[in-house]
């Protein structure tokens, strides 16, 4: 070997090695940056969620006058607002998120047997800007999701699972709704 080819060669390496240590870290701070993202993902929902929840004891306290029958769903919003302040893993708030999203369905649904409530401004300024957090929310579940995804991809696949090990990351869990939201709605057009 020539003295010539020997350089090229040792250059070949170096530029070879270089390369691939220089891949790996690209990789070990993609895998750190969407670890990040799923923090700030979920970050922002937890906002929407605590927004939600402040106005739910208005909403209760709006409600509680009209609707003097309906204990059992005004109990229902209480009880997943306590459990949503006091929960503490994704999970946890996650159900307790769908428990709220199904009591305020119920609750907007039974309006229409309350005239007085249906005509009430603070009523209506209540739902219409819990609704738009719930849209938020759904938006904001969205990305979280496809940051998990794109995490977990990453995480999962080779040559990022040996970094995943290393740094005994696991998958991340997606926001889901609960199987009670994914049924029909089925809705009456007849007076009651």
């Amino acid at each position: 070997m020539t003295l010539g080819t020997t350089i090229w060669f040792s250059f070949f390496a170096l530029f070879l090695i270089g390369g691939i240590l220089v891949y790996l870290v690209m990789l070990f701070n993609s895998i750190i940056q969407l670890k990040n993202q799923i923090k700030k993902s979920w970050s922002n929902i937890d906002v929407l969620l605590k927004q939600r929840s402040d106005m739910l004891p208005n909403l209760i306290a709006v409600v509680k006058g009209y609707a003097k029958y309906e204990k059992e769903v005004i109990n229902s919003v209480i009880n997943a607002r306590k459990a949503l302040l006091s929960a503490t893993t994704l999970s946890d708030k996650a159900v307790a998120s769908d428990s709220i999203s199904k009591s305020l369905t119920t609750i907007f649904g039974w309006v229409e047997n309350y005239p007085q409530l249906k005509a009430n401004e603070n009523f209506l300024r209540l739902q219409q800007e819990i609704s738009q957090i719930e849209d938020e929310i759904a938006d904001r579940r969205e990305l979280f999701n496809d940051s998990v995804t794109l995490y977990n991809n990453q995480i999962t696949t080779f040559p990022g699972i040996i970094f995943a090990k290393i740094l005994k990351y696991t998958p991340e869990a997606l926001f889901q709704i609960s199987q009670e939201e994914k049924e029909t709605v089925n809705v009456s057009l007849s007076e009651q």
